[in-house]
């Protein structure tokens, strides 16, 4: 029987990711919306800390919890003293939409090709013609949550990879390479995740983040990224006395709603277009509080989309006679890809380590952001690579364990090939 891993490299470390990424997942880290704590959530630190032991115990240098929650540490030169320094990083919370907490990982041996049922949700289904990447992995091994909550793969798969590829370098020296320092970050997953990251202090050359999907993707774009957040406000009083005298800011608020076109909706939307998503609504009569994400490739299209909803917010206030209405923008983050575009060669080498661990390099633009993306702006160059995770956000998130093991050799050929480069 052919074995379900690329590469031998893959096969021996497929092991050590899936043990980890095991662990790592059954540990709740959900990131909180709204909260001015950073963290967010003090339940992150519990991976951070058990990360942080682990790096220590598997002989990593400069080890370190900040007090922010970032964990850092070190994988000293082997070779290549000249070489740049490489960034790998992953982020440890999860997603605050879909439930996180009792993550009860299983694993799924062989996958057959066929519908996958979550044994906690009759009603849930996974099949390849919903989820099309399960086709590339009939025969490999599939790990799920129990259908109750997310899996946890973003970014816990990335996680468990750089973890993996760590200990594989320590334990193996003979392979050559520079100097590599790792992160592991917090809030991600609410825009939040390398507000206070210390880039200078990190001190590497080139980064990535281990944040993607598809086996062998790599990818040097995202949206830039805008949020509105649209306050109505109106005036109540007793509904029994009302007439002449109650402004319902709900009216306002679905007013606002309707007048966003359909056709730009992430729902309706695919590739390099770009949407406008009404994600949250909050509030009652006297005043009601719609969050909205803007989100193109094209900033000159993305600020399109802001006057758009400025307009819409106006028209939907004017809809009740002596409505209010309050527009605020807030830049998240921006396309990473015109501030990669002066040096080639981050993209260049993450290819040839792809094609090194026995796979073919896809390049995509991410329909989101990563911490690479705000990294990258502020003049730390970090394309994005696959972790095999799919589905995320949702209680139907899975990740090929053979993937996982992919990731991993791809680390090990990039910081062995960037060690062959000058720093010059």
């Amino acid at each position: 029987m052919s074995s379900p891993y690329t590469s031998p490299l893959a096969a021996e470390v497929g092991p050590d990711v899936l043990d980890r990424f095991l662990r790592y997942v059954r540990i709740d880290t959900q990131a909180e919306e709204g909260v001015a704590a950073f963290p967010s959530t003090q339940k992150q630190l519990d991976l951070s800390r058990l990360l942080l032991r682990e790096l220590e115990e598997m002989g990593a240098a400069e080890a370190a919890l900040d007090e922010h929650g970032y964990v850092t540490a070190t994988l000293k030169a082997t070779d290549g003293d000249g070489a740049p320094t490489v960034g790998l990083l992953a982020h440890v919370d999860t997603s605050p939409e879909a439930a996180g907490a009792g993550v009860e990982p299983r694993v799924l041996r062989g996958y057959d090709g066929g519908a996958i049922r979550y044994p906690a949700d009759p009603s849930l289904v996974l099949t390849p013609e919903d989820s099309p990447a399960l086709r590339e992995c009939v025969g490999k091994d599939i790990v799920t949550s129990d259908g109750t909550t997310l899996l946890g793969a973003d970014d816990k798969a990335g996680v468990a990879a750089i973890m993996a590829a760590a200990r594989y370098l320590l334990e193996h020296p003979e392979v050559p390479h520079g100097r590599v320092r790792i992160a592991f970050t917090v809030d991600e997953e609410v825009g939040r995740g390398v507000d206070l990251f210390d880039i200078q202090g990190f001190g590497a050359d080139i980064a990535y983040t281990i944040d993607g999907a598809d086996r062998g993707s790599i990818e040097d774009e995202t949206f830039s990224a805008r949020q509105a957040v649209v306050s109505f406000i109106g005036n109540n009083t007793h509904p029994g006395y009302a007439k002449d005298k109650l402004l319902n800011s709900i009216r306002m608020a679905a007013a606002f709603v309707e007048r966003l076109p359909r056709d730009l909706a992430p729902e309706t939307t695919a590739g390099r277009d770009g949407f406008v998503h009404p994600w949250s609504i909050a509030g009652g009569c006297d005043k009601t509080v719609v969050k909205v994400l803007a989100r193109d490739f094209d900033d000159d299209v993305l600020e399109g989309h802001v006057q758009l909803i400025r307009r819409a917010a106006e028209d939907a206030a004017a809809t009740v006679s002596g409505g209010r209405v309050d527009v605020e923008v807030v830049e998240q983050y921006r396309n990473m890809r015109s501030y990669l575009e002066g040096d080639g060669r981050p993209v260049q080498i993450a290819e040839r380590a792809i094609r090194a661990a026995g796979l073919e390099p896809r390049r995509g633009a991410i329909r989101g952001g990563t911490d690479g993306a705000r990294l990258t702006e502020r003049g730390l160059p970090t394309p994005n690579l696959f972790a095999g995770m799919h589905e995320i956000h949702s209680t139907r998130e899975w990740v090929c364990v053979q993937d996982m093991a992919d990731a991993v050799a791809t680390i090990v050929h990039l910081v062995r090939l960037w060690g062959e480069e000058s720093s010059a």
